[in-house]
């Protein structure tokens, strides 16, 4: 007698999202420690403040630039901050470090062909060695829902149905 693997012979497609994780680490900006008083950030200092930064540090990472203050920050300190830390920043967003993640993992999941999965039966992994951000599985969601034959989540062996394709 021998074992069948029924799964492997099943013609699922597995789709592990850990793997549209942003490829570099992301490095917090926190215009806070920019401000004057903690309340306003003024033009001179902020000048003299980026002058006087190491932007070598966030080579090969992606820069997360946010504030935790509450206050005003001008448009054009984005735009002094971008201009200094471009040529070393792999990519450069506006937003916490956990947001930028999550904006990194749906800018990759957005590169997915969906004629690559066209008639497919498909398994979100559900299982990842890293956090998968949940608006992740719904933006996948919304990419191959109108081409796959099924959409599940989980593991091949145990999923949840998600979508079924009906013929009439």
């Amino acid at each position: 007698m021998s074992i069948v693997n029924k799964v492997a012979q099943s013609g699922l497609i597995t789709l592990k999202l850990e793997e549209f994780a942003p490829p570099f680490a992301i490095e917090g900006f926190d215009l806070s420690t920019c401000l004057f008083k903690g309340l306003v950030l003024r033009e001179k200092d902020f000048r003299e403040q980026m002058a006087q930064t190491d932007w070598s540090v966030y080579g090969g990472k992606y820069l997360a630039v946010y504030c935790t203050a509450d206050a005003i920050i001008p448009v054009w300190a984005y735009m002094l901050i971008t201009s200094a830390a471009q040529p070393f920043a792999e990519g450069i967003y506006m937003g916490t470090p956990q947001e930028v993640e999550t904006s990194i993992f749906l800018e990759r999941i957005r590169q997915i062909n969906p004629e690559d999965f066209k008639e497919a039966r498909v398994v979100v992994k559900g299982c990842s060695d890293r956090p998968v951000p949940e608006a992740a599985y719904m933006e996948v969601t919304r990419i191959l829902r109108p081409v796959v034959k099924s959409l599940m989540y989980g593991e091949p062996c145990s999923t949840v149905p998600v979508y079924k394709k009906t013929y009439s």
